[in-house]
């Protein structure tokens, strides 16, 4: 594996003061030697307090039902069962759902999907808690069930009400367009399959309280709907996360019924409760990323410019509404990617149907607008004759057209440079001849290659949770302990926090401890998602350490006589106009005169709005940019291929921290190849999950990586005042990987000589390679049949 890495050191005189291994330096994950050592403490690492219980659940076996009788009598005579609840046994709030109503913590009179939890079972161990769930009696009376999108559309079955976007007069301009072409594209979900499962433990506190230990990117989330379940104030619960084992948005709101669940047995037994899942109940009893069917219609001029584009974007919901409005908001505020639509029309549809409620997935609703455009752009090239990149950038947003279709104008255009500069550096143009010239001497083998674009908004699209806070204290040996919001799931988070507390003080980021999230620490926290966690928590971070810093320099000036501009925080040292002192004593002195070191800080983002009624606004403080090129080889015969070559150039802003910002690029290619390749979520006939195990959900693995893979940042600080001028680089990067999509689809075309794309639904897997490549025959072929493409199909 090659890479490329520019800027890995940043000047730190470009920051706040010199300080080793601060901003702008590639310094290792804060926990990167306890991971490798096996000392890292997750959920399940903490020892067991004595008496703890443990919890399974009873499941529904019908995707929609009503429950004539349930008889629980054989579950709570069962070896090592200490308590059994049902619906009827939850003192407070029985609905935890996270925005709109509609999720029960445990199912009443009605269930709603194969997997939904009936009741819950406390026991003196795991694998008796899981033995005793099996021995339930439960007799249903079936009712109709939506099992799929195309179910919703044909009942007209929604979990919230449509949402448009309009830009212009779409259906003048498509129907006096040169050119126009109609097309659809369905897009499956996604498991987020991280390495540590959903995870709560439970503690009472002597208070009546609750202490719950999860595994959530949410804690303030969690101990809301923990205290409104049992029925008790809000400060009477204590949430804490100290690591996660990934995230990927599946412990956004997925996480909080274990923790309720696990806080109610506490409080009813007054024991330490521990729920973990168990990977296939994981799989089954928790959402996904949504599938969307993407249909749309368009008109163009000679050039492939887009001159009006009309979309349906029609999201996979589930039985509940869970995140999915804001999760087809962002798919329709993404479904320009990288380009103005002239004139648009973008509908979002949030279907009902009687499988596990979808939740939020990196990218949030983004990747599956991206796909409806980057596949009409394909389409367009090839009904055109031209390269599918001299389409995409004919149509990329420059000054002068540069309005989204909800309003926001695009302020800063990276990608024109961009795009050109990694078409350069790629090779892409010779690249593009050999390959051709390959598919014309090779009739099995066929290679494709592609280039595709990635804008991404960064803020929430709820306004209200751009916020966050922080408590800093500084301790008089010179080190400094940070409590921040924001939740640690490998990412990096804490190391970033950590730096820019470090540069703040100019002190060496060993001073700098970053402690557990606790709702005792900061409250009323948003999520860690959005890519938001560093643009949030590190501006509060450093408001906090702005605080403090002040004090202590308004204390300098009048202890020392000197002025402010005389006081330099730089390499564990305080310059005092002509003396110097070490920063642990600079510290203690203005302890000894009482100077506060202590403070709390704030922040949030600013210029953001968005009109519901009228689809307009500003939702996003900036946009990230990405591109990629993708090399594919794949086999005629049996669709296998494999991906040869990758290379990024992405756009993170200043980097905080290079080498965690590269690891982050090349993770989230990763999962976005697996998402649009191998990741195959399937359901049978009765809306039973089949994917459901290791065993037949295929990530990605080592030997998926490409032998060549190419990361380069692109150095260009971000116009807007973002913390150091960096910019985020959680989810933008997993949608690079369309452009190995993109290069399958590429290869497929070959066969037609560049003349036809033909349907390839994601994941691309060998199987619909193959159907795509029969379509590409029958194309070859107009006077023979077609009835075996309709195996291609959804």
């Amino acid at each position: 594996m090659r890479r490329i890495v520019v800027n890995a050191e940043l000047s730190p005189a470009t920051h706040t003061g010199s300080a080793a291994g601060g901003v702008g330096h590639s310094i290792a994950h804060e926990s990167a030697h306890k991971h490798v050592q096996g000392t890292a403490e997750y959920v399940d690492d903490l020892p067991l307090m004595p008496g703890t219980l443990f919890v399974a659940t009873g499941q529904s076996s019908k995707p929609h039902a009503r429950i004539r009788a349930l008889d629980l009598s054989a579950v709570k005579s069962a070896p090592g069962v200490i308590d059994v609840i049902v619906q009827g046994d939850i003192p407070g709030k029985v609905d935890v759902a996270p925005v709109y109503a509609g999720d029960p913590l445990l199912a009443g009179d009605v269930v709603e999907f194969i997997g939904q939890p009936i009741f819950a079972v406390a026991a003196t161990s795991f694998v008796e808690a899981q033995r005793a769930a099996l021995l339930a009696k439960i007799d249903y009376e079936e009712l109709p069930a939506q099992l799929t999108v195309e179910d919703s559309l044909a009942a007209q079955s929604f979990v919230l009400p449509q949402h448009q976007l309009l830009l212009g007069d779409p259906e003048a301009n498509i129907e006096s367009a040169p050119h126009q072409l109609s097309g659809e594209i369905y897009v499956r979900g996604q498991e987020h399959f991280y390495l540590e499962g959903q995870i709560s433990e439970a503690r009472l506190t002597e208070d009546g309280g609750i202490h719950v230990i999860s595994s959530s990117q949410h804690p303030t989330e969690l101990q809301k709907l923990v205290a409104e379940v049992l029925a008790i104030p809000f400060h009477l619960v204590v949430a804490e996360v100290r690591r996660m084992g990934g995230g990927f948005g599946g412990k956004e709101s997925q996480a909080a019924p274990l923790a309720c669940i696990a806080a109610l047995f506490a409080q009813r037994n007054r024991r330490p409760v521990r729920y973990r899942m168990p990977r296939r109940d994981d799989m089954i009893q928790t959402g996904k990323r949504h599938d969307f069917l993407n249909r749309w219609k368009a008109g163009f001029d000679s050039d492939g410019k887009l001159l009006g584009v009309d979309m349906l974007l029609a999201g996979k919901c589930g039985f509940s509404p869970d995140l999915s409005e804001g999760i087809v908001d962002r798919a329709m505020f993404h479904a320009d990617n990288a380009y103005f639509l002239n004139n648009a029309r973008i509908l979002g549809l949030r279907c009902k149907t009687h499988t596990v409620s979808n939740t939020a997935f990196r990218g949030f609703g983004g990747p599956k607008g991206m796909m409806a455009i980057e596949t009409l752009l394909e389409d367009i090239a090839r009904a055109l004759g031209k390269d599918p990149l001299d389409v995409r950038k004919a149509n990329l947003y420059q000054p002068g057209t540069d309005e989204t279709p909800y309003g926001q104008k695009i302020e800063q255009h990276v990608l024109p440079e961009l795009i050109e500069r990694l078409e350069k550096s790629s090779d892409y143009r010779a690249r593009r001849v050999a390959i051709t010239e390959f598919n014309n001497t090779h009739r099995t083998l066929k290679k494709g290659i592609a280039l595709t674009p990635v804008k991404f908004g960064i803020s929430f699209t709820a306004k209200h949770l751009n916020q966050a806070g922080a408590l800093l204290q500084i301790y008089t040996d010179g080190s400094l302990l940070i409590n921040h919001g924001g939740t640690e799931m490998g990412q990096g988070l804490y190391t970033k926090i950590q730096q820019i507390v470090a540069s703040a003080f100019g002190v060496s980021v060993h001073r700098v401890m970053v402690s557990s999230t606790r709702t005792d620490k900061v409250p009323n926290t948003s999520p860690t998602a959005a890519s938001s966690g560093t643009d949030l928590n590190g501006m509060a971070a450093k408001d906090a350490c702005d605080k403090i810093k002040a004090d202590l320099i308004v204390f300098a000036c009048e202890h020392f006589k000197i002025t402010a501009e005389q006081i330099q925080f730089n390499n564990d040292v305080v310059v005092l106009g002509e003396q110097e002192l070490a920063f642990p004593a600079f510290i203690k002195l203005a302890y000894l005169n009482r100077v506060a070191l202590s403070a709390t800080g704030h922040y949030r983002t600013p210029k953001i709005f968005y009109d519901r009624a009228t689809a307009k606004g500003q939702p996003f403080l900036y946009f990230a940019n990405g591109a990629a090129v993708s090399e594919v080889t794949l086999d005629c015969l049996t669709g296998e291929y494999k991906v040869e070559r990758v290379d990024i150039l992405h756009d993170v802003g200043k980097s905080l921290n290079p080498a965690i910002d590269i690891g982050q690029i090349e993770g989230g290619f990763i999962q976005g190849m697996g998402w649009l390749t191998t990741e195959e979520l399937l359901w049978d006939e009765k809306g039973r999950i089949i994917s459901n195990s290791p065993a037949n959900y295929k990530i990605p693995t080592a030997f998926d990586v490409p032998d060549i893979f190419n990361v380069e940042l692109f150095d260009e600080p971000n116009l807007e005042n973002t913390i150091h001028l960096s910019k985020a680089v959680g989810e933008p990067p997993l949608m690079l990987a369309i452009s190995v999509w993109a290069a399958l689809r590429d290869a497929c075309s070959s066969t037609t000589n560049y003349q036809f794309s033909p349907r390839l639904d994601t994941p691309a897997t060998p199987e619909r390679v193959y159907w795509a490549l029969q379509e590409c025959i029958a194309f070859n072929q107009p006077g023979e049949s077609k009835a075996l493409v309709t195996r291609g199909a959804i």
